[in-house]
């Protein structure tokens, strides 16, 4: 009896000691961790009360976040608020009592002023008596670029994404998702009332509070060409843009008794069953493509897809990222459709832009980054941005051919985007377009990725619309308008 009294004492102590340490730890080291939590209501009001939060602003000095003094008989001194409300929402995110999204979850603890990054200025600011503010957040985005992203989703109406990055160092330059929702709504500080609002908002059939921009994934249809040529030129180095390939009006695909047309049932070409590689690309003959995938096999085109930034599960800008989906199929079958971007291929739109910045770059894809800089309240930085390479996709070589067959799918009469050669005077722009069927009768996404200008892109944008129809009459106006902005706000125009 003393024996099992004895044990179940010292099993006690052990307890309480850990209970001890485990309660010293989180007060003394763990404090910032706890008060940046999402859903710690207490360190929001308290933040709130005692810290005025820092702004978000764009890389253009736009203000899309900010915090001012509460009105009325609100206990909160300071409420937040978003001059561009559903505009920016993808890239703001929310902060809210419970809790937050967007650029105000990841830079949360610099945002509040709890990060120990700013426990000096802090101090500084105690001794002097001034008002503690969090940092300011510099976010990549371009306002000019992405209120013609913005734009152009709203006035076409469906459901929608574009993602515009710069090809050299992966800066995010505009980020734009509809149907959106305005954060202003949720930045409130009644908690019953905002219950309330986020049960519409989760409820809506549309999906508001969904970033289609980076959570979205949609079948890339024939942009996936890019990936299936890159394929076949590195596999083959004796194969240039000019080399005959294979381009049957209709194919029959191995075992099965299905046969593969071309939009509409037209031939690729000139119609004799060959035809230079740069003009099946241009003209995106679904059946010249379907036939390398074959020929390159599934393997090659996995590789190549996770060379272009594909079945990634840990890619974050900081903001998470949905995973872009090559699966290996079980058969050649299935394998050539997936060379035409369908079957089980997903994208998001920001995978979209990702596959021209690569091409657009060398065939270097630089990491996608949204924070430009962190500045504390006395304006020195506490973050930069330092680009840095996720994946060398393709050889120079190989990026070189790319760019010459993007390219003639805007300029040579036979290309799929022909109709825009001439949309923003002076800029060469170089793309691919897509059409990618869901299964839904007339219900096919449309999606554009591209970049610009050819001869040195400072752009690679992206664009996914749901239901769209044809990559060339639904996305490809929206990134020409983006292009077009931004050339215009950076001066090459």
């Amino acid at each position: 009896m003393n024996r099992a009294l004895r044990r179940i004492s010292i099993a006690v102590l052990v307890m309480f000691v850990l209970l001890l340490v485990n309660v010293n730890y989180l007060q003394g080291f763990d404090t910032a961790s706890l008060a940046s939590k999402p859903g710690n209501s207490r360190a929001f009001y308290a933040a709130q009360n005692q810290y005025q939060r820092g702004s978000i602003v764009t890389s253009d000095g736009k203000v899309i976040a900010a915090s001012r003094l509460s009105s009325g008989n609100d206990s909160i001194k300071y409420q937040r608020y978003y001059p561009s409300g559903p505009e920016y929402a993808p890239v703001t995110g929310y902060y809210t009592i419970f809790g937050a999204t967007g650029i105000e979850a990841a830079k949360n603890s610099l945002l509040s002023g709890n990060d120990s990054s700013l426990d000096v200025r802090k101090i500084i600011d105690l001794i002097t008596g001034k008002t503690t503010k969090g940092a300011t957040v510099q976010v990549t985005v371009n306002s000019k670029a992405q209120d013609a992203a913005w734009n152009a989703l709203k006035a076409l109406g469906k459901p929608g994404a574009v993602v515009a990055l710069n090809p050299k160092t992966g800066a995010v330059l505009a980020m734009a998702s509809y149907p959106s929702f305005d954060p202003n709504v949720l930045a409130i500080h009644d908690g019953a009332k905002l219950n309330k609002i986020d049960n519409k908002l989760l409820k809506d059939p549309a999906q508001p509070l969904l970033n289609r921009a980076l959570q979205g994934t949609y079948p890339p249809g024939s942009t996936f060409k890019i990936v299936t040529s890159s394929a076949l030129l590195t596999q083959s180095p004796s194969t240039t843009i000019n080399t005959n390939v294979a381009s049957p009006t209709t194919l029959t695909l191995p075992q099965t008794q299905h046969i593969l047309h071309n939009d509409q049932g037209e031939a690729c070409g000139d119609g004799s069953g060959q035809a230079p590689l740069i003009t099946a690309f241009a003209q995106s003959c679904d059946t010249t493509f379907a036939k390398i995938g074959i020929q390159v096999g599934a393997n090659a085109l996995n590789d190549m897809a996770e060379q272009f930034g594909m079945n990634n599960p840990d890619l974050t800008i900081p903001l998470p990222v949905a995973q872009s989906n090559y699966v290996i199929p079980a058969s050649q079958a299935l394998t050539a459709y997936t060379a035409i971007g369908q079957q089980n291929d997903t994208v998001t739109p920001l995978q979209e832009a990702m596959f021209a910045a690569a091409v657009a770059n060398g065939g270097t894809l630089m990491k996608p980054d949204l924070v430009q800089q962190v500045t504390a309240s006395d304006l020195s930085t506490v973050q930069g941005m330092s680009p840095s390479v996720l994946r060398h996709s393709i050889s120079s070589s190989v990026s070189d051919s790319m760019k010459q067959m993007m390219l003639a799918v805007v300029q040579q009469p036979e290309g799929t985007a022909y109709a825009f050669r001439q949309d923003v005077t002076g800029v060469e722009i170089a793309g691919k377009t897509g059409t990618a069927e869901t299964g839904a009768v007339s219900l096919n996404d449309a999606a554009f990725t591209s970049f610009a200008p050819f001869a040195n892109p400072n752009i690679a944008v992206g664009v996914i619309i749901q239901g769209g129809g044809y990559g060339a009459s639904a996305a490809a106006p929206i990134a020409v308008q983006v292009i077009k902005a931004y050339q215009r706000a950076v001066g090459n125009q």
